[in-house]
């Protein structure tokens, strides 16, 4: 997968030259490539930002600077544009799984108040948000999404169970893991998790994963296709008010 990242500050993303981003890079998996917006800037100072016409508060990135460095991507590796914006479609594992299975993508990063409005009319095929909040620069909501994406790309992982089993992944939180030592300050691993038992354990790590999600995001429960058993269970808990 070829990823094309907009930006001002190309530097930010040097950050991806470790962990598993940095294998997937090494191992021609994945490709970012961070194109610094300011090379097609219009003056001799570098200038891409303007004070928005109509006043207002702080700075907004202009159009031509943008559609510069857009149309020098080659058309065969440009892929559909997307605009981190937090006005943007809220990205979901579902949307990330969705996104992964592209060949090439192109991603601005706004800075300021926003980009020129002309850009998203007339480049940009959609807009994507990491939550209802506001950071200085879109460049981390970019590399939230890239590392998202990049544990889809077949290879990436040396276990793909890994992300078919992450939390979201069946519309359920994950369950509880836990690690070594068996015993910490008082605190023993569940006892069914050193039975040996994998049935067992798998209908255990079920019912928690139900169970954890009933808790803190009865929300997601909603929008998933429960089975009768299951049900059962969220009717047994809903009876005893278990918080």
């Amino acid at each position: 997968m070829n990823i094309n990242v907009l930006t001002i500050f190309p530097e930010i993303f040097e950050i991806l030259n470790s962990g598993v981003i940095s294998k997937a890079m090494k191992k021609d998996i994945l490709s970012i490539k961070p194109l610094d917006i300011r090379k097609n800037a219009t003056n001799r100072h570098k200038n891409v930002d303007s004070k928005p016409y109509g006043g207002g508060e702080g700075m907004v990135i202009m159009a031509e600077p943008l559609i510069k460095t857009i149309k020098s991507i080659d058309k065969r590796k440009l892929g559909p544009v997307i605009y981190m914006s937090p006005q943007g479609q809220l990205l979901t594992q579902k949307k990330v799984i969705s996104l992964s299975k592209l060949k090439n993508m192109t991603v601005i990063c706004g800075r300021y108040e926003g980009i020129d409005q002309r850009v998203i009319d007339n480049y940009v095929d959609e807009e994507v948000s990491i939550g209802d909040f506001i950071l200085s620069g879109g460049e981390y909501a970019a590399i939230c999404l890239i590392d998202a994406i990049s544990r889809h790309l077949p290879g990436t992982l040396g276990n793909k169970d890994s992300y078919l089993k992450d939390t979201f992944s069946n519309g359920l939180l994950k369950e509880d893991v836990y690690a070594k030592p068996e015993i910490f300050d008082s605190n023993k691993v569940p006892e069914i998790l050193l039975s040996g038992n994998h049935e067992k354990i798998k209908a255990w790590k079920s019912e928690m994963s139900l169970l954890k999600t009933f808790k803190k995001r009865p929300d997601l429960l909603k929008k998933i296709k429960l089975t009768k058993k299951q049900k059962k269970l969220l009717e047994e808990w809903s009876s005893k008010a278990i918080l």
